[in-house]
C-alpha cells in the first residue's frame, strides 16, 4: 500500500505585515509545519522586516524538513519589500520528487 501524499495546504498573509502580525504569523505558521504550503501574498501591502524574518525562518524549518513551500501568488508592494531586504529566492524550496 502507498503512503498518502499531503495536499498542499493555502495560507493567506495579511494585507499588513508589521511587528503587531508578526506573533500571529509565527504561530499560524507552526501550526502548518510539517506540511506541504503555499503561502498567497496577493493582498500583502506592506511588510517589515520582522515578519520577513518569520517568513525566512519558515523557509529554512521546511527546507530541513524536506517539506515543500512556496510563495504566490506575490503582491509588488510584497516583492517590493523583498527586493529591498535581499530575500527574492528565499521562498521556492521543493524536495526532489516533489512538484507543486
Amino acid at each position: 500500500m502507498s503512503e498518502a501524499v499531503d495536499a498542499v495546504e493555502s495560507f493567506q498573509l495579511a494585507p499588513v505585515l508589521d511587528l503587531k502580525a508578526a506573533a500571529p504569523l509565527k504561530a499560524a505558521l507552526m501550526e502548518r509545519r510539517g506540511h506541504p504550503l503555499e503561502i498567497d501574498a496577493a493582498d500583502v501591502q506592506r511588510m517589515g522586516g520582522l515578519c520577513l524574518q518569520v517568513l525566512l525562518a519558515a523557509a529554512a524549518a521546511w527546507r530541513t524538513d524536506g517539506v515543500s513551500m512556496r510563495i504566490g501568488p506575490r503582491s509588488e508592494a510584497f516583492l517590493d519589500a523583498l527586493r529591498i531586504f535581499g530575500g527574492e529566492s528565499a521562498f521556492q524550496y521543493q524536495p526532489e520528487g516533489v512538484s507543486l
